[in-house]
């Protein structure tokens, strides 16, 4: 490496590994102290050593991640609710360059949670490959792995997490428009419009964390989800100020309170009718985005 500041070369490539540690661990939160980890390791190695800072940053946070994804199971299990990954605004490029249907779907809360699937070295040969476009060698010698194994780990974490549904990608405008008429109805208080937009075999997942109070279980089916819409939506109308921003590569509704992010809610579409509904109102998880907004 060259006699570059160590901070300034590192900066450089921080966008990146946040978005290599975001969509290994599914927390923004924790990302972020996994680049600083990172930092901190790299501010105190030998420049001498380091030929490819990029290469050598991208192995330390991968290798920091696995380390970080093994206890991050263990605390999962113990979830209060249904576990969802943080949301992250993408019309600012936090997680790089979302232009196709593609990557805007592998940055999609669906996706982080087909993730979860995996074994944490599966992950990362997925991740690596998929997102970031290494070669098998370049993942073999970010993991230590043989190129053979990576090659193997790469085909079994393909077919873990592939739907049995072939994966229908609206347009963007669809998209849109599904979510702007949900949250006009959600502001009316207008079931009958909300019936419209949901899909008979609908699930709504909640993310609570045991911190505020959410449905413990999916919600599953049209008529389970209008019914507990139908408890919250005169809420909804009354309490919160409901607006719409770009949330991991998809239109997604914001919930506030006066100037307190009080939800971010996703949807999943298919076939022009939501599918699935994620929304999470920990407010752990909400600080990131309300950052990202300020």
């Amino acid at each position: 490496m060259t006699s570059t500041e160590p901070a300034d070369v590192f900066e450089s490539h921080r966008g990146r590994l946040f978005g290599l540690a975001y969509r290994m661990l599914g927390s923004a939160a924790d990302a972020e102290d996994t680049v600083q980890d990172a930092y901190l390791r790299f501010s105190g190695a030998d420049p001498a050593r380091i030929e490819q800072p990029g290469a050598w940053l991208a192995k330390v946070v991968t290798n920091l991640c696995l380390n970080r994804l093994t206890s991050a199971r263990a605390r999962r299990e113990e979830y209060a609710g249904p576990w969802l990954p943080e949301p992250v605004l993408t019309s600012d490029g936090t997680l790089g360059p979302l232009e196709s249907a593609e990557q805007r779907d592998a940055v999609s809360l669906a996706l982080l949670l087909l993730l979860e699937r995996l074994t944490p070295t599966e992950r990362a040969v997925y991740v690596l490959r998929e997102a970031f476009a290494y070669s098998h060698r370049e993942i073999a010698g970010v993991l230590d792995l043989g190129e053979a194994n990576c090659r193997q780990v790469y085909g079994r974490a393909v077919r873990r997490i592939t739907a049995p549904e072939t994966r229908f990608r609206p347009s963007p405008e669809q998209q849109e428009g599904l979510v702007a008429s949900f949250v006009t109805a959600a502001r009316e208080g207008d079931l009958t419009g909300l019936e419209k937009l949901l899909a008979a075999d609908v699930t709504w997942w909640s993310d609570g964390g045991g911190k505020v109070t959410a449905a413990r279980l999916p919600i599953e089916g049209r008529e389970k989800v209008l019914r507990f819409l139908e408890r919250g939506a005169g809420r909804l109308a009354a309490g919160l100020d409901l607006t719409t921003a770009e949330v991991n590569g998809g239109p997604a509704l914001l919930g506030w309170a006066g100037e307190r992010l009080m939800a971010v809610v996703a949807f999943e579409v298919r076939a022009g009718l939501i599918v699935r509904v994620r929304a999470v109102v920990n407010p752990d998880k909400l600080g990131f985005v309300e950052r990202q907004l300020g």
